[in-house]
């Protein structure tokens, strides 16, 4: 079997016996299995990751961001199809990958200090971001109804990718996960290198068919942002505008979900 992730095909055939890192049964397959509310929680994810100095710092200085702007996007939705769904040795192979890309990145931030996409500190930033993300857009746009075992349960198979790329004191609970955002709040911040980044994710696409879909993921995104995210952006939507996003964002969801069962 192979799945299409934005523009690039990830195989995810699996020999017999092997259900890969998780299985059908995990709350992973679950969660990831939803496209359309992983897309939203993909973008509010970028924006929540790129608060982090050391975050925004290797996409400044290390990605073609400007003509590249949706890059992080599909490589993220890769790397999850591929450990998630994907055989064992699949899913190695892209944790090595990976690994292996991590290994070229480093640099120096504008005020000297030195970074590293292989800082184990950084890794748990970049998981705990997306993992909030993504399971908050699950339960806002798939299913509310989402057991607190299940969500637990989420957490804790995600954290082992975590682990695997080298992250560590990985959040494995939810109430881990708020502790830790306590924690490290008074690192982020937001500069003019942070909203030129997130004015390029974010900013419409030359393609009308997928612009209206994509607007709407966008607002709905930054509607999935913690408050005091939002606030560091400097991006929010009017209180009135949230419920009319939140039921479009649903239907949208509705209807790749029947286009995908095509």
């Amino acid at each position: 079997m192979r799945a299409l992730v934005g523009s690039g095909e990830v195989d995810l055939t699996r020999p017999p016996g092997d259900d890969g890192l998780f299985g059908p049964a995990s709350a992973a397959w679950r969660v990831h299995g939803d496209f359309s509310a992983m897309m939203i929680g993909g973008i509010s994810a970028l924006l929540l990751q790129m608060l982090h100095p050391l975050a925004l710092a290797g996409v400044w200085d290390h990605s073609g961001f400007r003509d590249d702007r949706h890059g992080r996007l599909k490589r993220t939705a890769r790397f999850i199809a591929a450990t998630t769904f994907g055989s064992t040795a699949t899913a190695e192979a892209s944790i090595a990958q990976v690994r292996r890309i991590h290994d070229r990145i480093a640099g120096t931030l504008p005020d000297g200090t030195p970074y590293t996409a292989n800082d184990p500190a950084l890794l748990t930033w970049v998981h705990v971001a997306e993992t909030d993300s993504f399971l908050r857009a699950y339960l806002r746009y798939r299913d509310a109804g989402m057991s607190a075992a299940d969500q637990e349960r989420y957490v804790a198979e995600t954290a082992t990718i975590a682990e695997a790329l080298g992250a560590t004191d990985v959040p494995h609970t939810r109430a881990a996960i708020d502790a830790y955002f306590i924690r490290v709040r008074p690192e982020l911040r937001a500069d003019h290198r942070t909203r030129e980044v997130a004015a390029a994710l974010l900013a419409p696409g030359e393609d009308k068919a997928t612009t209206s879909a994509m607007n709407l993921a966008v607002a709905a995104a930054i509607d999935l942002l913690p408050p005091w995210a939002q606030a560091l952006h400097g991006r929010s939507l009017p209180a009135l505008a949230r419920p009319a996003v939140r039921m479009s964002a649903n239907g949208m969801g509705g209807v790749l979900r029947w286009a995908l069962k095509g």
